[in-house]
């Protein structure tokens, strides 16, 4: 597969799991609030404040906007077409990749995905949006969920679909701990046990539904907390959204990407993930606790991206910006070690 389709592909899937992962936060974040009638102008601004945070757009708002205010969120998050994360400049880079390689996409993908994006420049959503918010991102969250499952249903199981799920599992991993950081934006009291607050309860509630996670939580019987719900969308193995399946989804693509057996390593990209994948097999809640929540996470996103990097590195990359050496016409074998070393070292 040539490097331009197989990074369009990645990219594509990426730009649609973002888009998902943000009607989520808003539309669960928007009910939430309903529970709050009672918020007075400074009190609202910390409810959003944090949210903005967490996506690390946070400098990208304050240029844009003065207040952090409900309207002023949702418009950044939404459809703010200056925020090159907001849901519909995601939709529109999706439908942009897919154009490019759309000899490899069936045409039930290609229709999905247009339409989506066709219904984010209408004026029915621009009236959805005032009108009926849960509505709107209601319709986001159908399309993408029905977008991924078009993609499972009609892609061959080739290098295609393995980039295209890697993207799709590496998004989505830090989305789950973008969610779970709001609360180390809240201020301070705000994001301790629930046990002190029935607000607390109520935020943890929202996390666990932005990640589409509260039937599966009631399922495993566990008792909303910030324990719990950190414990199960980061450690769970079964939950597919939570980190540690992510990361093994995103490992066991790179593998298959490579041919490479699982448990070694042929490139940069196997070796982080592999690494990774094995702290979270053998980490836990204590653990995380003890670094500090917020420091876990953004250094789980830091992994996060250096994964991204390093695919870039090994399948993307241009070869005449590779820096080589040559070997010699006739190396002898003091030579050839002392390329290898070289090699190694660079």
């Amino acid at each position: 597969m040539l490097s331009r389709v197989a990074n369009t592909l990645y990219w594509m899937v990426r730009y649609v799991e973002r888009a998902d992962n943000l009607a989520r936060l808003i539309d669960v974040n928007q009910q939430l609030l309903l529970d709050f009638e009672s918020l007075d102008s400074e009190r609202l601004r910390g409810f959003w404040q944090p949210i903005i945070q967490s996506t690390g757009d946070e400098d990208a708002f304050s240029k844009l906007y003065d207040n952090t205010g409900s309207g002023e969120v949702i418009r950044f998050l939404t459809d703010d077409p200056l925020n090159l994360n907001s849901i519909t400049s995601c939709i529109a880079m999706a439908r942009e990749n897919a154009r490019t390689v759309r000899d490899q996409l069936s045409d039930e993908l290609w229709e999905e995905l247009n339409a989506l994006y066709l219904f984010t420049r209408s004026d029915e959503a621009s009236r959805l949006i005032g009108s009926d918010p849960p509505k709107y991102y209601g319709n986001i969250r159908r399309s993408a969920v029905t977008f991924l499952g078009i993609a499972a249903s009609t892609t061959s199981r080739n290098e295609a679909w393995e980039f295209m799920d890697l993207g799709r599992h590496l998004e989505r991993a830090d989305k789950t701990t973008r969610f779970l950081d709001v609360s180390n934006y809240l201020p301070p009291g705000e994001g301790d046990d629930p046990s002190a607050s029935p607000g607390i309860l109520h935020h943890w509630t929202a996390i666990l539904r932005s990640c589409g996670a509260m039937g599966a939580f009631r399922t495993a019987q566990l008792e909303i907390s910030a324990r719990g719900v950190v414990d199960f969308l980061i450690f769970s193995k079964d939950f597919p959204r939570s980190v540690r399946y992510c990361v093994e989804k995103v490992d066991n693509s790179l593998h298959l990407i490579s041919g490479s057996p699982r448990g070694s390593f042929t490139n940069e990209a196997e070796r982080e993930s592999g690494r990774l994948l094995a702290e979270l097999n053998f980490g836990s809640t204590n653990d995380i606790f003890e670094t500090g929540l917020h420091h876990y996470l953004d250094a789980l996103q830091g992994r996060f991206n250096q994964i991204s990097s390093e695919i870039f590195e090994t399948y993307v990359l241009m070869p005449e910006r590779i820096k080589t050496s040559p070997i010699p016409m006739h190396p002898t074998l003091s030579d050839v070690a002392a390329w290898q070393m070289e090699q190694q070292q660079q």
